[in-house]
């Protein structure tokens, strides 16, 4: 494949929220990475750049923290940092940013290429939002997405999903899948965990790995956990942190859970805890790709997921590479898990299919609609 020439500066800006944990800052850093491989210099303009991802962040990188508590308190200074700076072009993720920049951009008037992104199934935030300012997302970006050089949708269901939420035209939608398999999650999935449950002799370990909040849904991971482990002997790891911690600690001990469940936290290295377990299980009640399937993948390991909006079908290719369940059906849920832990794929087609969710494809795609 021909690599993108940089043009311009070569000066590429992207704008997002944290560098938590995340899926989204996750893949900003991904894309920070792959740009500064192809000659470009990157700013990773950050609404509040704390998170647990700060160390690794690539040092070539220059991070601009905005220094706001929430994204349009930082609209001054991201009009500021436009008019300094005049990047060629300009990456944001996240709809609410996404508005933001756009207005930013609108004011600052310097002619930087602005590209949006979309990571969720929009319809299905507007069905759980929390507050009436989400619930003005389909509005605004019906009013403001026009004003974008081009639009990005991780997967062609979150793609058709927004289409049909916004009354954004399908044709202003380029669909771009995650920049998730790199040589580092291949090199960190050898790495050792010291973790007593993945001794020799021990039972099977189940993982799941994402913030410990309502979309993740891990109520019903935990209820589904306790179907299976009275059926075969197994244990369950959850990496992350967020929220619903003490809720989800509490109902480890209703459902008598506590020798075998654990909430272990953040860890800035999953994929190393993916390798070795015998099975991944996705839960969530929305998503948007799911890149934590594809890590699971791409590490060798057996997939299950709730069949949620909006990308999880499309990266398990409709059941083919992992099976899918009920969303918030706890029975569902353990009986994919039962079958999954019985007949496992072959590793080889999980990996086969994870490859095409690399960093090389990813980078080249964008930087297509970036620098065109």
């Amino acid at each position: 494949m021909r690599a993108t020439t940089p043009k311009g500066s070569g000066r590429v800006a992207l704008v997002f929220s944290s560098l938590r944990g995340a899926g989204v800052q996750r893949v900003a850093v991904t894309l920070a990475e792959g740009f500064l491989g192809r000659g470009l210099r990157v700013d990773l303009v950050i609404v509040n750049a704390h998170g647990e991802l700060r160390p690794v962040v690539p040092q070539a990188a220059r991070v601009i923290d905005l220094g706001a508590r929430r994204a349009v308190y930082a609209l001054p200074a991201l009009v500021r940092y436009l008019r300094r700076e005049r990047p060629d072009a300009v990456l944001v993720s996240q709809t609410h940013i996404n508005l933001v920049t756009l207005a930013a951009a609108a004011l600052a008037r310097v002619g930087s290429r602005v590209v949006v992104s979309e990571h969720v199934a929009l319809d299905a935030v507007l069905r759980h939002a929390a507050t009436w300012k989400e619930r003005l997302f389909p509005l605004c970006a019906r009013l403001f997405y026009p004003r974008a050089d081009g639009v990005v949708a991780v997967c062609h269901a979150t793609a058709a999903r927004f289409a049909a939420a916004t009354g954004l035209a399908p044709g202003r939608l380029t669909v771009i899948y995650n920049p998730v398999v790199t040589p580092e999650l291949l090199a960190q999935a050898a790495a050792p965990v010291d973790h007593p449950w993945f001794a020799d002799g021990e039972p099977p370990v189940i993982l799941s790995v994402g913030r410990l909040t309502r979309q993740k849904d891990h109520e019903t991971l935990l209820r589904a956990f306790a179907l299976v482990r009275a059926r075969v002997p197994c244990r369950l790891l959850i990496l992350g942190e967020g929220e619903e911690r003490q809720n989800l600690d509490t109902l480890i001990d209703q459902l008598g859970l506590r020798s075998d469940a654990q909430l272990q936290g953040f860890a800035l290295n999953p994929h190393a805890y993916m390798a070795r377990a015998r099975l991944f299980v996705l839960s969530s009640r929305w998503e948007g790709l799911a890149n934590v399937l594809v890590e699971a993948m791409a590490c060798g390991v057996p997939v299950v997921s709730t069949d949620c909006p909006s990308g999880p079908a499309e990266v398990l290719q409709d059941g083919a590479c992992g099976r899918l369940a009920a969303v918030g059906d706890p029975q569902s849920l353990a009986e994919a898990m039962l079958h999954t832990l019985r007949c496992p794929p072959a590793a080889s087609l999980l990996q086969a299919r994870a490859q095409q969710f690399s960093a090389d494809l990813a980078v080249e795609r964008y930087l297509q609609v970036l620098l065109p």
